[in-house]
């Protein structure tokens, strides 16, 4: 046993000796600190890989920067396994040509293009009939009765964003838009005011889409009531696989960029009309916030459905965002607390390489 643990810790590999700079930067994030000679380039200065530190940068480079998005869902070009080893099929650019071969021989990992189940590209049949406008309502309603009801209880805070507002220091800055602004969100529409609000800050930053030079506003708000919301963050407990997974088509639905937004305001529109005082949702800008990989999964099965605790991994991956219907501030329903300008003083990204050609 001593000796296979020595083994599985043994320096196979630096991240001086790849070609490919991306593959490289990225080999020196994740590698040890180490002044011993690595076996394969002789160097001292280059971090330092074992066999896991080379099959978690393979995934990382191979698999998730090649995933592409799609209307619905996501799936990468290329995978990765043991089953594979020397039998890689892939086009690489020339500079990476070699690298691969590093790569393939230290890990013991063949590369091939990877042919995805077909739900991971949207082929889940919920997702489809939200799509037609003659078969959403029935999809609606079951969102409706399958989806829990959370109290949000009096007293909850959480924050609202504003960019360069008329009147920042005027608490009615923050209720919803009025009518003939409302329908550029996710939620709302001309039918349908909407209060948008987080409790995370730098979620509410991502969803205005703030500009350094934008003059931006928070607004501290609690609830002054017990609000009964629908809550589309829920991990449902289905039997079923996921072409036929509820679960799966909302989790994509707001995943999806804003050609999405006709099926999320019919929803929204349903669960005012039921008696809601709002949603709770996730936040598309999840994944980004918690360095989440879209719709992950084991041997073609989605992680978030099959995973031995796929409550709190949904949970690790998911940003709950709140939207309040009507105007709350108006009624009294929630209250500003308080206001404060923010002021961005550092930005700062996070992100991996991946190749170019595959």
């Amino acid at each position: 046993m001593t000796s296979e643990v020595a083994k599985d810790n043994a320096t196979l590999l630096c991240s001086e000796g790849f070609a490919d700079e991306g593959l490289r930067i990225d080999a020196a994030k994740r590698g040890l600190e180490q002044q011993d000679i690595c076996p394969n380039c002789k160097s001292t200065a280059g971090r330092k890989l074992t066999k896991k530190h080379i099959e978690d940068l393979a995934w990382r480079f191979f698999v998730s920067g090649t995933t592409v998005r799609c209307d619905y869902g996501a799936a990468p070009v290329i995978q990765c396994n043991e089953y594979h080893y020397r039998k890689s099929d892939i086009s690489s650019s020339s500079w990476l040509e070699n690298d691969i071969k590093l790569i393939e021989e230290a890990g013991k990992i063949g590369f091939f293009h990877y042919g995805p189940r077909l739900w991971m590209v949207g082929e889940v049949e919920p997702l489809k009939a939200l799509q037609d406008p003659a078969m959403r309502p029935q999809i609606v309603k079951r969102l409706l009765t399958e989806y829990p009801a959370t109290i949000l209880a009096k007293g909850t805070k959480f924050y609202r964003l504003r960019i360069e507002p008329d009147r920042p220091a005027d608490p009615a800055e923050y209720d919803s838009p009025p009518a003939k602004y409302s329908g550029n969100g996710r939620l709302c529409s001309p039918e349908l005011q909407v209060m948008y609000g987080s409790q995370d800050i730098d979620v509410c930053i991502h969803e205005c889409r703030v500009a350094a030079e934008d003059d931006i506003y928070v607004a501290t708000i609690r609830t002054q009531q017990e609000l009964r919301l629908l809550d589309l963050t829920h991990v449902l407990e289905e039997e079923c696989t996921e072409f036929e997974s509820l679960d799966m088509a909302i989790h994509m639905l707001f995943l999806a960029k804003s050609h999405s937004y006709e099926i999320s305001r019919a929803i929204a529109s349903a669960a005012r009309d039921a008696g809601f005082d709002g949603v709770i949702y996730p936040s598309f800008f999840s994944l980004i916030r918690t360095g989440g990989h879209p719709f992950e999964t084991a041997y073609g099965l989605s992680l978030r459905r099959f995973h031995p605790e796929k409550n709190k991994y949904a949970e690790a991956f998911t940003i709950k965002n709140l939207a309040l219907f009507g105007r709350p501030l108006e009624k009294g329903i929630v209250r500003v607390e308080c206001i404060n300008r923010l002021v961005l003083t550092q930005i700062g990204y996070k992100g991996h390489f991946g190749p170019v050609e595959y």
